[in-house]
């Protein structure tokens, strides 16, 4: 009898576990619609506290472990160590593999790396979990014009400009690439 308790306790508590974390997914979900509602018509600065916040809610993993393995990987970055960057991501990703943080920071460390090709399959994978991850979005058109892509950087913008229309410097960018792709009017 006294056996069958423990399971039974041990069962109600990975339950009430389970509970608590499709609760928060739930309000994270929440506050994410909203927050993404409010970047359309935020000002600069609004939308600027909204990415924030968006970012902080896209960092939380559920996993102590794969966080710490995420702030050291940006930490590395910050330190100008890719390399070390991409040890941490890669780490993250292998054991975390549905979580698009993981994959857009090592995207971004091969980026400043010099590695296009590699930062462009984890960009796709970013995207591939997080539609409207506006930062790998940015990522893919800083790319794409790099690899003198100009009309597909366009279009890169012109996505982000959909869901943060209020992104700073957005308009410039696009601006300048519309005239070289479309020509200076008369």
């Amino acid at each position: 009898m006294g056996r069958i308790l423990r399971i039974l306790k041990c069962a109600v508590a990975a339950f009430a576990a389970i509970l608590v974390i499709q609760t928060a997914a739930a309000a994270d979900d929440a506050e994410l619609e909203a927050l993404f509602e409010g970047l359309k018509s935020a000002d600069a600065a609004a939308a600027q506290q909204i990415e924030q916040r968006i970012y902080e809610i896209w960092s939380q993993s559920g996993s102590p472990s794969m966080d710490l393995l995420l702030e050291r990987g940006r930490e590395a970055l910050n330190e100008g160590d890719t390399k070390l960057a991409i040890e941490h991501f890669t780490a993250l990703v292998d054991h975390a593999p549905d979580f698009a943080e993981g994959y857009n920071g090592r995207a971004t460390a091969y980026f400043q790396n010099g590695q296009f090709g590699p930062s462009l399959d984890d960009i796709r994978r970013t995207l591939a979990l997080n539609p409207r991850h506006f930062g790998a979005m940015s990522g893919l058109a800083l790319i794409l014009e790099e690899l003198d892509r100009p009309e597909d950087s366009l279009a890169a913008w012109r996505e982000v400009q959909r869901i943060n229309p209020s992104r700073e410097g957005l308009d410039a960018v696009i601006d300048r690439l519309e005239r070289q792709v479309e020509g200076e009017s008369l």
